[in-house]
């Protein structure tokens, strides 16, 4: 291909449809709402270290739905626990895991 100017006809033709698509408002409007949206990538957010902050109020949080769902047995405390409980875990084992490394 080319890498010189476009030959006359070819221009003419290019600027009718550069004047023809700023003239679109309904297709202005909707380029300037579409957004590029980046899902997070699994693997990065696996990869991160956690704080031991976060895993101490992880712990905390367990520990007191832990002993909340065994006085009240109320099913939201005890599925709360359920589902805090492994990130617990999960968190804790990457913390051991970075004091551990060499």
């Amino acid at each position: 291909m080319a890498t010189g100017r476009l030959p006359d006809h070819e221009q003419r033709i290019l600027d009718a449809l550069e004047r023809d698509l700023r003239r679109d408002r309904r297709l202005d409007r909707r380029l300037s709402t579409l957004r590029w949206r980046p899902r997070p990538d699994l693997a990065r957010l696996l990869a991160r270290r956690p704080h031991p902050v976060l895993v101490a109020l992880l712990v905390a949080v367990s520990v007191g739905l832990m002993v909340t769902g065994i006085s009240t047995s109320h099913p939201g405390v005890i599925w709360a626990f359920a589902l805090v409980w492994p990130l617990t875990l999960f968190a804790a084992f990457r913390l051991l895991c970075r004091w551990t490394e060499p």
